[in-house]
């Protein structure tokens, strides 16, 4: 079973000021996007370096996540140390899927340019910074469409089944009404009944 770690990277909501929303934003949005099932764990933390990677190896190490999205801390801040935390675990850096949350994020702010989001593997999990907001959380993973539904921007969970399957995860189906994912014909399965 796929397994997803969610993390939400939060000084205030850690410490009770305010209620996280991040981490219900992504478990909304992956039970609208995902059809087959999946198991989450959950960890809400302080925006403290050596926090976020411990956090970020228990999930892939200890838990066995497949995937591990965090959310919060990706800005240029002193205090914002999510990408550098996530950077300091990683195998190796997926420079395009911070690029495409950028683009997708600058068709609304300008100050998308200052995000620091990013995607990395760890062993064989992807690990992806994704910005704090929920409903950026839904833009960058789902992406734009226009009024007709027809996607003009692709969303970055596109591309998030077919990694994980390059990664030797398993088989990831989404809901085309929500995110079609991408997969060349030859990685491509029967959907499941």
């Amino acid at each position: 079973m796929l397994k997803i770690g969610l993390v939400s990277v939060s000084d205030r909501a850690s410490s009770g000021v305010y209620q996280d929303q991040g981490i219900p934003a992504l478990q909304d949005w992956l039970a609208s996007a995902l059809s087959n099932p999946f198991a989450t764990e959950t960890r809400l933390i302080a925006d403290e370096q050596a926090v976020i990677e411990d956090t970020l190896r228990q999930l892939v190490d200890e838990e066995g996540c497949h995937l591990v999205l965090t959310t919060g801390g990706t800005g240029p801040a002193p205090r914002d140390v999510t990408p550098d935390a996530t950077l300091a675990v990683a195998d190796r850096e997926m420079p395009g899927f911070g690029e495409q949350m950028r683009q997708i994020s600058l068709r609304f702010v300008p100050t998308a340019i200052l995000s620091r989001q990013l995607g990395v593997i760890r062993k064989s999990s992807l690990i992806l910074n994704l910005p704090g907001q929920p409903k950026a959380i839904k833009e960058t993973l789902e992406g734009l469409k226009n009024e007709q539904g027809e996607s003009i921007v692709p969303g970055i969970f596109a591309a998030v089944p077919y990694c994980i399957d390059l990664l030797g995860g398993p088989y990831i189906e989404t809901r085309p009404e929500v995110i079609k994912a991408f997969r060349p014909k030859s990685a491509q399965k029967p959907p499941s009944a």
